[in-house]
């Protein structure tokens, strides 16, 4: 099979049979059927000319041929693993271009410095993960870059205002939402933020750069990219990594914009190294069997938890109802639910903090997406660079508990739920 092959006869292969071969030629490489490590840090030349021409492509100073591939270089620019990845993951989200970095927060900052410069704007979505907040409050501001935030709950008419109020402060360069938010799973309607971007821009200025933060739900339950999105990211380390072993990040959108920010991710040095692809390239094959079956265990835990006595509130889109507010929305740009959720207990934060420490087969610890299920927090371990104020109005509350399940046995994990709520 062709390493760029995408189609058999006119049938255009799913991207979960795609993950075993796109982008690698096993002739390259001795025959072998995976692809090997290339845990190198420069590569030779053919030619000083070649190495020329390599830098004149890699820094932009040339334009690329057509049908001409860049070169090889150096691992921070390029790594043949890296490629490879980079080409399977814009398969999934059906992206133009995409590129890898060291972390899912590398990804996050490195497009927001990439897209912003001083005096302009970030709109966002509250609430947002911690990091995320941090980099947005405390470190964006240090660069003369303001931020306006809005409530997720509030919908398009929340962000439609926080838009108005971000231009009369100054160009908005971006808008990063992330859908369904973490912790509380709330979602935002993509397309419509796409048009009220597109209608509110003035024409003299450059148009925001619509960002959408996919870790929680993609690419699986939803592709941003086909509701407006011009850049979809990902910490890796969740879903798609997928095993708590590996800490990355990923960014695909229109090529463009993805040059763009892969200029700065080559000086600032924020590039994934040869071995994390590695082992994300291995966690692609197997994506969606892990995805899926996490999810139809999350059904029969949530199944539970809506029934027992000391639980007040479930954030999981999958109880929406014909006629509640998000309801469309979900079933418009979601093709289902992720296994991690969050739970309201009756108490505060002595009673989550027995709960939480009364799990015996859940691994008490923050992250998600691993085959392990974990449980933690929010309020006082990712969310706790927010401020309590700013935490109480967005939903983030003492006795709100969240849980990613992984691969266990259904059964076993709500015996396990059971005791721990059996103590309060």
């Amino acid at each position: 099979m062709n390493s760029k092959q995408t189609h058999i006869g006119s049938r255009q292969l799913k991207p979960e049979s795609q993950m075993m071969h796109y982008g690698y030629d096993p002739s390259l490489s001795e025959g072998s059927v995976k692809c090997p490590k290339f845990q190198t840090s420069t590569f030779a030349f053919d030619s000083a000319q070649a190495g020329k021409d390599f830098f004149n492509y890699a820094s932009g100073r040339v334009p690329l041929p057509k049908d001409q591939q860049a070169g090889l270089i150096y691992s921070r620019f390029n790594n043949p693993v890296l490629e490879i990845l980079e080409g399977r993951i814009a398969l999934w989200d059906e992206a133009e271009d995409c590129m890898v970095t060291a972390s899912g927060m590398a990804a996050i900052s490195t497009t927001m410095l990439a897209l912003s410069k001083p005096g302009d704007v970030v709109v966002y979505s509250e609430p947002v993960y911690g990091g995320t907040d941090a980099l947005l409050g405390n470190i964006l501001s240090q660069y003369q870059v303001q931020s306006v935030g809005f409530c997720s709950s509030e919908g398009v008419d929340g962000f439609a205002q926080a838009m108005a109020a971000a231009q009369s402060l100054g160009p908005v360069s971006l808008v990063f939402i992330e859908t369904p938010d973490n912790p509380t799973n709330q979602i935002i309607d993509l397309r419509a933020c796409a048009d009220i971007i597109t209608s509110s821009t003035n024409t003299a200025v450059a148009k925001p750069v619509l960002v959408v933060d996919n870790t929680m739900y993609g690419p699986l339950f939803q592709q941003p990219l086909k509701h407006g999105a011009d850049i979809c990211l990902y910490s890796l380390t969740k879903y798609i990594g997928g095993h708590s072993d590996v800490v990355g990040g990923a960014i695909s959108g229109c090529t463009e914009v993805i040059e763009k920010i892969r200029g700065f991710r080559n000086i600032m040095g924020t590039t994934m190294d040869p071995n994390t692809a590695w082992l994300i390239m291995r966690s692609l094959e197997t994506l969606k069997v892990r995805m899926e079956a996490s999810a139809k265990t999350a059904e029969q835990v949530v199944e539970y938890l809506n029934q027992h006595k000391n639980i007040e509130r479930i954030y999981y889109p999958g109880l929406l109802r014909e006629g509640e507010a998000q309801y469309d929305i979900f079933n418009k740009q979601c093709s289902g639910c992720s296994s991690t959720f969050s739970f309201v207990i009756k108490g505060g934060e002595a009673e989550a903090f027995k709960v939480l420490d009364n799990m015996s087969l859940a691994i008490l610890a923050v992250s998600l997406g691993g085959t392990e299920t974990l449980i933690q927090h929010p309020a006082s371990m990712t969310h706790s660079c927010v401020p309590a104020e700013r935490r109480a109005e967005i939903g983030i509350t003492d006795n709100l508990i969240r849980i990613s399940i992984g691969l266990e046995n259904a059964e076993d994990l709500i015996a396990d739920l059971a005791q721990a709520l059996a103590t309060l």
